[in-house]
């Protein structure tokens, strides 16, 4: 009785914080301005599909490069000596400690046509060397205000959370398995093709997840390095409850489907890693 009265806090904090919010969405996303049940909220989501396509491809995108640099990078860190590997940690978690929004502001500052990045450029000659070899009238390269500035922004500040579960898990691989898989005569690729990546996936599951979600959901990365061009799904939840054209009902629609989705999401993931461990195991 007395461990069960520990945890009245935390439920309260649940309900309050987490339940409730999440009650509401569900009861603004059926009802209309007069209180009546509709589904109008839902049928009007049309519109705006071009923002669910932008905000699923960008995410993806994103995941995708957060992969083929966070896994070799894991991976190398895991056979490194336990001083390289705190430096590592040290300096991959470091721009975590500042605020998000002053890492996408330093990132403005370097993507501008004026920035850092492209005075760097003009000041050791690069602009004037490939106008001369291209007879090209370029002075900078337009970075800021583009998709590809947003992919960037999704990468640079979700990449630690494709990282750290992947180097968990391969950290944790049993030397003997990699041993006795030596001992069978497999040369180096196929110890990683046959143990390792298959023993490493649930933590490349589990940070696809962590990154995924975050990328799919942004809005300030896409207002500020996008430049506003890109309208995403955060943007336009975000448009429907603080913007001019205020309706908590349709954003409340928005948020339930852009939940729904991302929890399939998860659960095929989920599923896809406990038959990859299986298929590891045996």
């Amino acid at each position: 009785m007395r461990n069960r009265s520990l945890a009245i806090p935390y439920v309260v904090w649940m309900a309050v914080f987490v339940i409730a919010p999440l009650l509401l969405i569900v009861v603004y996303a059926f009802t209309a301005k007069d209180g009546g049940v509709t589904l109008s909220n839902f049928s009007n989501m049309g519109q705006y599909f071009p923002a669910f396509r932008h905000s699923f491809v960008l995410a993806v995108t994103a995941t995708v490069i957060c992969i083929l640099i966070g896994y070799p990078l894991a991976y190398f860190l895991s056979k490194e000596g336990v001083l390289v590997r705190k430096v590592a940690m040290m300096l991959i978690m470091l721009p975590m400690w500042m605020n998000f929004l002053l890492r996408t502001y330093a990132w403005m500052s370097l993507l501008d046509d004026n920035g850092l990045i492209n005075q760097f450029l003009s000041g050791i000659g690069f602009f004037r060397l490939i106008n001369t070899l291209f007879g090209t009238d370029l002075t900078c390269f337009h970075m800021i205000n583009t998709q590809g500035a947003i992919v960037l922004g999704m990468v640079y500040n979700f990449l630690p959370f494709m990282i750290m579960p992947i180097f968990s898990v391969i950290d944790k691989i049993d030397p003997k398995v990699i041993e006795a898989a030596q001992d069978l005569g497999a040369n180096s690729a196929m110890v990683f093709r046959k143990v390792i990546f298959p023993l490493s996936l649930p933590g490349v599951l589990s940070g696809v997840t962590m990154v995924f979600i975050p990328s799919v959901s942004t809005f300030a990365l896409s207002r500020l390095l996008g430049g506003g061009k890109t309208l995403l799904l955060g943007d336009l939840i975000e448009m429907q409850f603080l913007g001019n054209a205020y309706n908590p009902h349709l954003g409340s629609a928005i948020a339930l489907v852009m939940m729904v989705i991302v929890l399939v999401c998860m659960a095929v993931m989920n599923r896809f890693g406990e038959g990859e461990e299986g298929v590891a195991v045996l």
